[in-house]
């Protein structure tokens, strides 16, 4: 099994994390699975922080189309499954409609986890212009009434990422203490938002705040696009094509309008 992953930075300008993720995500795929790690082309952000463009929903719709060139050369390249691994999951659902394999979202993958795993799901995250987002998509996910919220953590991007290359024990000790004020309001499982964030917690081995489950959401979405794949291998389930969110446009007439726009060349990229 091949599993196309698609991070919301440029990998290479963040080697550190990209190699924490790839040695974290071979730790967790299962054998058999190939995890193949993608980020944004390099040129993409003004600076090493996506949060300062992914604040703003039309810039998420307007790089998530280099999500819709991953997807299509993910199924073009014979990959099994497509994951989206970012927290909001711009295009998840339009990417749904243009291939045939399946595609997991970091987001999503994580609320359905963390709702076997508990009542009341709650969400810490570092770019607070995303709370809107993440609330939009729990809506969407029909999973509202079991929400307690997206609220911020008290440290930044570059806290997590210093956090890399230092003693993590000063972070992980301020996201316990903001876990701990979202548990006060009613949440008995944790999903810690951004990747880098999620994937700093589970190096540190933190898998709970006081006897709630903290979720890694990188190890949910790996396991929901395993999980999807055998699904279909096991029985053959696919898509719906019907309805307007879910139909399928003629590849060709896509690939013309990606041309017409001038997006095309956002797929070199490096891997």
């Amino acid at each position: 099994m091949r599993i196309w992953h698609h991070s919301f930075t440029v990998l290479e300008n963040l080697p550190a994390y990209a190699a924490a993720m790839k040695a974290h995500m071979d730790r967790i795929a299962a054998p058999d699975t190939e995890v193949v790690m993608h980020g944004m082309h390099p040129r993409t952000y003004q600076t090493d922080y996506p949060g300062n463009d992914i604040q703003f929903a039309y810039f998420q719709t307007l790089h998530s189309q280099q999500f819709v060139l991953g997807a299509i050369a993910a199924e073009e390249q014979g990959f099994d499954a497509f994951a989206l691994t970012t927290l909001p999951e711009p295009s998840l659902i339009e990417i749904r409609s243009l291939v045939d394999i399946p595609v997991v979202g970091y987001g999503e993958s994580a609320m359905l986890a963390a709702s076997m795993l508990g009542q009341r799901i709650g969400v810490l995250l570092f770019i607070q212009g995303m709370l809107a987002t993440i609330e939009r998509n729990v809506e969407r996910m029909g999973l509202s009434a079991r929400f307690v919220g997206a609220h911020p953590v008290s440290f930044g991007f570059n806290d997590v990422l210093a956090a890399y290359g230092s003693d993590p024990a000063p972070l992980i000790e301020k996201f316990r203490t903001d876990a701990r004020a979202l548990i006060a309001r009613g949440a008995d499982v944790i999903i810690p938002g951004e990747a880098p964030l999620c994937l700093l917690l589970a190096k540190g081995g933190v898998t709970e705040v006081d006897g709630v489950p903290v979720l890694d959401s990188v190890a949910a979405t790996i396991k929901a696009a395993e999980m999807m794949v055998g699904l279909r291998q096991a029985t053959g389930v696919a898509p719906c094509r019907r309805g307007y969110f879910q139909a399928k446009p003629p590849r060709a007439r896509l690939k013309e309008l990606l041309r017409f726009y001038g997006l095309e060349g956002l797929a070199d990229r490096p891997a």
